[in-house]
């Protein structure tokens, strides 16, 4: 399984299915078509943090990346694989065509969109749809340049979402026992943001017949002065509460440490949940429904180990 850092692979997606009018700013280079434009960087980030979003865009809302390549749409709706499936371009969405200053899109499934493009700088865009009242941000890169740390980090609860099920798989030989030595899985639905269950199930547990012994909510918070970990807390409803420095390992493991025992856990993802659209044959591994990325406001703590 490879590391975050090994993901820079070619990397398309694409869910833009509109269409645009192009805004430059002066202070930028004009003379580009607006096809040059869009293709011009290999994959656009959709940041939803920098968007003003008064209402939602189902298809940009699902989509962590956005591309544009010779007519065809691609979008990447998973953080997991991200970088490899279709060879870096995602899944085609749709297709495009442009038109002077206007770019023609349409949607496998949620249609046509037409958006005004402001040319924010070098390598970044807004695209606005005046019939929703709605605006996302692109930041463009390109592929040997793309920063696969952050993508994961910013969107680290949807990316504990991608799994039916967080198996314990390794546990350090220092730290004092405690009671989560009992917990054997974890779980984060994609339902919300604020909801996890536990099990005590055996290891080796087929992921559909886990017991889910426990619920609670839990919140992620962004550590001071470090971008490449984060800090959970989980909340039983029992009154318990667990905390851990949270840090992925790869785009199938996390590893908790465990602040007050100083016990750390790698957790491996089992029963991959691929966000693209719900399967013919009703296979819940392949899901439409059920994921749109909002706003996530993350209060701040200090590093805890030294």
């Amino acid at each position: 399984m490879k590391t975050i850092k090994l993901l820079l692979v070619f990397i398309f997606s694409g869910m833009l299915l509109s269409s645009c009018t192009v805004i430059f700013d002066d202070t930028l280079d004009n003379s580009i078509s607006l096809e040059e434009l869009i293709s011009s960087h290999d994959v656009w980030y959709v940041d939803i943090h920098a968007s003003n979003q008064n209402g939602q865009i189902p298809f940009l809302s699902r989509a962590f990346t956005l591309s544009f390549f010779n007519g065809n749409m691609y979008a990447n709706n998973n953080i997991t694989d991200i970088g490899l499936t279709g060879n870096g371009l995602g899944i085609v969405v749709g297709n495009y065509n442009t038109f002077g200053g206007v770019l023609e899109v349409f949607h496998d499934l949620d249609g046509r969109h037409d958006f005004e493009v402001t040319r924010l700088s070098l390598n970044e865009i807004r695209i606005y749809d005046s019939f929703y009242n709605v605006s996302y941000v692109l930041v463009g890169y390109q592929r040997n340049n793309f920063n696969y740390d952050k993508l994961f980090y910013d969107n680290i609860e949807y990316f504990l979402q991608e799994y039916k099920a967080w198996e314990r798989t390794a546990v350090s030989a220092n730290g004092t026992a405690n009671p989560f030595d009992d917990e054997h899985y974890l779980r984060f639905t994609p339902e919300n943001n604020t909801t996890f269950y536990s099990s005590h199930d055996q290891f080796g547990t087929n992921v559909g017949n886990i017991l889910w012994n426990f619920t609670g909510s839990y919140e992620i918070f962004d550590v001071q002065n470090f971008n490449n970990l984060k800090i959970l807390t989980l909340n039983y409803n029992n009154g318990d509460t667990e905390e851990f420095e949270l840090s992925v390992v790869n785009d199938q493991r996390v590893r908790l440490y465990h602040t007050s025992s100083q016990t750390t856990y790698d957790f491996t993802g089992r029963g991959f949940i691929q966000f693209l659209r719900k399967s013919e044959n009703g296979d819940q591994d392949v899901r439409k429904q059920g994921r749109e990325r909002t706003k996530i406001t993350r209060r701040v703590k200090k590093k805890i180990s030294i």
